[in-house]
């Protein structure tokens, strides 16, 4: 029984290292990514046109 409790939390204990990892990795990348990523450019300042008036 000792046994088989030993092999069930190393199992358990692999998927959740693994788990954590994939999850570390994943958020590193998304940080790292998001950083490199352009940012948009927003105009100066948007002009007002007027309608041409005829006469």
């Amino acid at each position: 029984m000792a046994d088989f409790l030993n092999l069930a939390m190393l199992i358990c204990a692999s998927v959740g290292s693994m788990a954590f990892g994939i999850l570390a990795a994943y958020g590193i990348l998304r940080t790292g990514f998001a950083l490199m990523r352009p940012r948009q450019r927003r105009p100066a300042a948007n002009p007002q046109t007027e309608p041409a008036r005829v006469s």
